[in-house]
């Protein structure tokens, strides 16, 4: 299972955890439309830089 870094405490929590475990920080959520966006910036950057 993948693990991300908690910004509150630095321990290493699930990474689809919503809040830490260890100190209750609350992990912001992305939304579809920034997910979206992000993996189309990133194919327009590929197909950018194959041509």
């Amino acid at each position: 299972m993948e693990k991300r870094e908690c910004p509150g405490c630095a321990m290493e929590v699930d990474a689809d955890a919503e809040v830490c475990p260890i100190c209750g920080y609350e992990f912001p959520k992305q939304s579809l439309g920034m997910k979206i966006m992000v993996w189309l910036m990133v194919i327009l950057l590929l197909a950018w830089l194959l041509i």
